[in-house]
């Protein structure tokens, strides 16, 4: 095992000269920043298992330098070294995440004693780490269960992916609602970077005016909003996986300063003029066919090859087979606990209908026909009514819930039965209505055929924004 790295930030050659040499002389690597701007610009390349940094120092002071480090590493422990007289900032460092402090005069003993600690906790956070990877990869995540053979090869793949300790970039393709975020958290949640970041970019909910922004991040002034400069989404995804769902629609502008990032593997802020090295994996998701996008023009080719290193395919619901009945039965366990509901089971006219519906919008429009189901419910029986399916599957399930404006034409079984909480019904069909439309409310509202400021309203009311 390599030794631990210490760097310590502190204006007092002197001090900081002795401090290097006593570590040393214990087993450590240790490094010595004049100040807290060196000392940033070491991290990345120096990556210190515990940082030793003085309260006052020149130009940014010790707590400012805390907050760059949590923000970069949160997992860096941080030891504050003060004067008597600053006592007080000290203990409001602790309460601002430092590992602890240290009383100058500093105790060289007492300060291995701290560096120790520090490298312990580190260990056993890693260690803890580890056995929930391993719980992971025994354990699926609600809504990956199946046991077709085309699911379980996905599912396989994945685990084998997420084993290999470099992972190259993965796309995910499949239609709509099949599971494909579910299957890139499966991947993170099974890898040795399971305790790093997991960040998710929804590709269709941003406009490209402010893609680049978030993906790269940008420096204080760089746009007329730009008060402070901010990390984008690779940076804050350090160590771990960076999750591009729907990565199709991205605007093919911004795909050329993408393909820079995944290969070269840095990133420059907008309105920057330093590149930043990054250590994030890549995981995409498509319902589109990017291969035929490409060959057409309306994607890069060169972008499609890089992100499409191992490509894993979800089968549609529809060729799954009993598949419908296994994950109706873990959306029935997930919606009563949530409703405080006693459903335990379905009717063989239920079994029939799902068995026999084509599903268009996937394992999503399962999930949200059993959730209203569920909510309707008054026994422990769920039957063809409750269910309220079209037949045809021309589009997600044609129930009066799901389309409020239609409810007049509906049948009047379909209307939720006597005691229903209303409140509780109407905040679940917003909420169902926004997921559909990836949060989209314009688009919420004319599913729901309510104006957009009455969903402002209804929003508020409810707690939702």
């Amino acid at each position: 095992m390599s030794a631990s790295t210490v760097l310590i930030v502190d204006d007092e050659r002197t001090l900081a000269r002795a401090v290097k040499a006593f570590l040393i002389e214990a087993g450590y690597e240790a490094e010595v920043a004049g100040d807290a701007e060196q000392a940033l610009g070491m991290l990345e390349t120096l990556r210190p298992d515990v940082v030793f940094s003085d309260m006052r120092l020149p130009g940014m002071d010790g707590l400012e330098l805390l907050k760059r480090i949590r923000e970069f590493d949160a997992g860096i422990p941080v030891v504050i070294m003060t004067a008597h007289g600053t006592i007080e900032g000290a203990v409001e460092a602790v309460k601002l995440g430092a590992f602890d402090y240290l009383k100058k005069p500093v105790d060289l003993e007492e300060l291995k004693l701290l560096a120790d600690r520090a490298k312990e906790t580190t260990q056993l956070r890693q260690e803890l780490s580890y056995y929930r990877r391993q719980a992971a990869r025994d354990i699926p995540m609600a809504g990956v269960v199946g046991r077709s053979p085309s699911f379980l090869a996905v599912l396989d793949q994945a685990r084998q992916i997420a084993a290999l300790e470099e992972t190259p970039p993965v796309l995910i393709s499949g239609e709509t609602g099949t599971g494909k975020g579910l299957i890139a958290r499966t991947i993170h949640a099974g890898s040795t970077r399971a305790s790093k970041p997991f960040i998710e970019v929804n590709c269709t909910a941003l406009p490209g005016t402010l893609m680049e922004s978030e993906l790269f991040g940008h420096e204080r002034g760089a746009f007329t909003d730009a008060k402070e400069s901010r990390m984008g989404l690779f940076e804050a995804g350090e160590g771990g996986f960076l999750f591009l769902d729907e990565v199709g629609d991205i605007e093919l502008a911004l795909q050329g300063k993408l393909l820079k990032a995944v290969e070269e593997r840095t990133v420059r802020r907008v309105g920057g003029t330093r590149d930043r090295q990054i250590d994030v994996r890549i995981l995409s998701a498509t319902n589109r066919d990017l291969e035929r996008a490409a060959q057409q023009g309306l994607f890069r080719s060169d972008l499609y090859f890089r992100l499409a290193v191992i490509i894993l395919h979800l089968p549609p619901l529809r060729e799954r087979g009993d598949d419908v009945l296994i994950l109706a039965e873990e959306f029935l366990n997930r919606f009563n606990a949530k409703y405080g509901k006693r459903v335990r089971r379905l009717d063989p006219g239920a079994h029939e209908l799902l068995l026999g519906y084509p599903w268009p919008g996937n394992v999503r429009e399962l999930s949200h026909v059993i959730e209203r189901a569920v909510l309707w419910s008054q026994g422990d029986t769920l039957d063809l009514q409750h269910l309220a399916l079209s037949r045809t599957g021309n589009g997600e399930a044609a129930s009066a819930a799901a389309r409020p404006a239609e409810a007049k034409s509906q049948p009047a079984s379909l209307l939720p039965p006597a005691g229903t909480d209303l409140e509780r019904w109407e905040r679940t069909l917003i909420e169902q209505a926004l997921r559909d439309c990836d949060g989209n409310q314009t688009k919420a509202a004319a599913r729901l055929g309510i104006t957009r400021d009455t969903l402002r309203y209804r929003l508020k009311k409810h707690g939702l924004g």
